[in-house]
């Protein structure tokens, strides 16, 4: 029996390690105000599936870009645009080859007292909400289609800007504003479905939305693992208002 002893001291030992998980680790994703509500739902499948725990930071697109230029410790970034993973490949600051497009953000007139037209800007004479052009892509947006409308002069002293998406969609919501132009994420999330408007895609330039793995990571297989997850899972982000990058030509982006 003695020297059964070290033999099963070693089963004993291997037994506790195969059959312990594997060590749960965190990564830190920086997110766009109008994609937060979705990450959250691809997250919470995620944390289910492995284990891991996704934290996330949100806000406007070009306040996250700045915060990663000045060394934030995020490990993926999912922007509202294009421009801002772009310039970060340039700079050097991605994982190489990591650049992908997940969505196709969706621009809205949303009104809540009445469904609203398009056709209300050119005799609306109130001020109107969009998010701030200078650092969020929806604001370029809505700036575009008032330009396209030849409204731009007319609404240069009625814009209301919020610093994102979601501060926009609370001026709104609030009532500070009777109107402005939010995502159709945002109101699917809050479960708006009247009173409304989906501008065509003919006024704006389509709002692609990328993410890219930082080069920082701490943590870059997992990174790797929950950006494939994502790209693996566009019927959630179809069902909460985006347009999937299948769906239009993204691949010039």
């Amino acid at each position: 029996m003695a020297r059964l002893a070290p033999l099963l001291a070693c089963i004993f030992a291997l037994g506790v390690l195969v059959s312990s998980p594997a060590k749960a680790a965190q990564l830190t994703v920086a997110v766009a105000a109008n994609f937060k509500h979705t990450l959250e739902v691809l997250a919470e499948d995620f944390e289910k599936q492995t284990g891991h725990t996704i934290n996330i930071a949100t806000g406007s697109t070009g306040a996250l870009y700045n915060q990663i230029v000045h060394g934030a410790p995020y490990d993926l970034f999912f922007a509202a645009d294009t421009e801002r993973p772009e310039r970060l490949e340039r700079e050097g600051l991605i994982a190489p080859g990591s650049r992908f497009s997940y969505a196709v953000g969706v621009l809205t007139l949303w009104r809540p007292q009445q469904t609203p037209q398009l056709s209300m800007l050119r005799n609306w004479g109130k001020k109107v909400a969009i998010a701030n052009p200078k650092t969020a892509p929806y604001g370029v947006a809505a700036e575009q289609v008032l330009s396209a409308m030849k409204l731009d002069k007319d609404y240069r002293r009625r814009l209301v800007k919020g610093n994102n998406i979601v501060q926009t969609y609370q001026y709104v919501e609030s009532r500070n504003v009777e109107m402005g132009f939010v995502s159709l994420s945002q109101l699917r999330a809050a479960g708006v479905d009247h009173n409304y408007v989906e501008v065509p895609q003919r006024y704006y330039d389509p709002i692609v939305q990328q993410a890219v793995q930082l080069k920082t990571s701490q943590q870059p297989e997992l990174a790797k693992q929950f950006a494939q997850f994502v790209q693996g899972n566009t019927h959630i982000i179809a069902d909460a208002g985006y347009r999937t990058p299948g769906a239009i030509d993204v691949s010039g982006l």
